[in-house]
């Protein structure tokens, strides 16, 4: 029997794959780590290698489909086992001697096409129950239901994440709610309203990457009860020191010297101050993460990707910039690896960048926080009684609210805040 290919997790916290690609096709030999396959997720594209050595058998994903991890996608025949073509020879004129040590695989088979067996049904759910993958078993249990309750779509039977989602969906809508008079006709008009589509309009398919950016923020949005506050820095000393060093910092380093590695650096300390926030939420428990590992979100103009810089703590000014523009540039340039954007403990967001001067970011679940540093903008303040011109920043936090409270997300900002009004003094 040939051995099966899964859809690996391309990611911390990916969980499904677009098949862009095929680089084998049926009857193909392939060799072990052999790229099998081209995999597009919301974290990163990348080619998957095979993980056995043999001959193509059969493909059970076409191109352009998404499929949960731990999918069957392609099965291999190897050259230590029988053809399948003398399986099926096997399979249908079994000797004498074969019958009483029969796999579990045919076994199951045996008890499933016995129609005076009276558990024929009870073996097939149990199939169909072990070959649904973790991210459906995890999402059943977060909505107490049993996956024997739905209806697969899926190889075999098999209940995809998708089978799941639209089983909540219907029922949730079965169930009776009370609404204020008029409310619910209301919604059922707006409902039935479609969008109209005029013919100078532009029809635009989203993308597998657009796709998953979609759900993973939508996953945010619904499950972490999101809260949202700011300060105010006094960047003016930093301004002048990042004015005095860049050019000597560019010859020496070959890196520009930009402000962001000074706001990782001073995150990093506040994460150390209030470990807190460098959490991550796991169903019914807060894990409180040893490592620090910052994700740094990057513009691709068309999506957006958080490669990560792990253990942030252990580099200094000079250690983050090289790394910082390193991974910017492998993501600008679309030569990250899964490994580059797994293991994220807290994401710092930098839209001054681009100009903004405040912004609400949505969190990287299921991490606890996320940070966004504004554009530095010259504006008056008021310093001991007296107006002066000063370079400000507005910074930010949206943070999980199950996790820890604005107190803790405000302590946590004015540590970050100190150390930045701290440099060039």
């Amino acid at each position: 029997m040939a051995k099966p290919v899964t859809m690996p997790q391309l990611g911390e916290s990916v969980t499904e794959g677009t098949i862009t690609r095929w680089l084998k096709a049926e009857g193909d030999d392939v060799a072990m780590d052999e790229p099998l396959a081209e995999v597009d997720t919301d974290k990163v594209n990348a080619e998957l290698p095979s993980p056995v050595a043999g001959r193509i058998q059969k493909l059970l994903v076409s191109e352009g489909d998404t499929v949960d991890v731990g999918t069957e996608i392609a099965q291999v025949t190897t050259e230590d086992e029988p053809s399948p073509d003398i399986e099926r020879a096997t399979e249908e004129f079994p000797t004498v001697e074969d019958q009483p040590t029969q796999s579990p695989e045919r076994q199951t088979a045996s008890v499933r096409n016995s129609s005076d067996n009276g558990h024929s049904s009870q073996s097939a759910e149990d199939l169909r129950l072990t070959r649904s993958s973790p991210v459906v078993r995890r999402l059943a249990a977060e909505h107490d239901l049993e996956i024997s309750e739905v209806s697969g779509s899926g190889i075999g039977g098999r209940v995809t994440k998708k089978d799941i989602e639209g089983y909540i969906q219907t029922r949730g809508r079965k169930t009776e709610e009370y609404v204020l008079p008029g409310l619910r006709e209301e919604r059922e008009a707006f409902a039935a309203e479609s969008m109209p589509i005029h013919k100078e309009d532009t029809r635009k398919s989203l993308t597998p990457t657009r796709r998953a950016i979609a759900n993973r923020m939508s996953l945010s949005k619904h499950e972490a009860p999101h809260a949202w506050t700011m300060v105010e820095v006094d960047m003016s000393d930093l301004v002048s020191l990042r004015e005095r060093e860049k050019a000597v910092f560019a010859e020496r380093e070959g890196v520009k010297l930009t402000y962001l590695p000074f706001i990782v650096a001073a995150v990093v300390e506040g994460l150390k101050e209030y470990p807190i926030v460098n959490s991550v939420w796991d169903d019914d428990a807060i894990v409180l993460k040893k490592r620090v590992n910052i994700g740094i979100a990057v513009d691709l103009e068309e999506a957006l990707i958080v490669p990560v810089i792990p253990n942030a703590d252990e580099l200094n000014i000079r250690g983050l910039a090289r790394k910082i523009d390193t991974v910017v540039k492998r993501a600008r340039s679309g030569q990250l690896d899964p490994q580059d954007i797994s293991g994220g403990t807290f994401t710092v967001n930098n839209p001054g960048a681009l100009g903004s001067v405040v912004s609400t970011p949505i969190i990287n679940y299921p991490q606890a926080a996320i940070l966004s540093a504004e554009a530095i903008v010259k504006r008056p303040v008021v310093i001991d009684d007296a107006i002066a011109i000063r370079s400000m920043m507005n910074l930010e936090i949206s943070f999980d609210h199950r996790i820890f409270d604005g107190g803790v997300a405000l302590r946590f900002l004015n540590s970050v805040k100190r150390r930045l009004e701290g440099y060039g003094t």
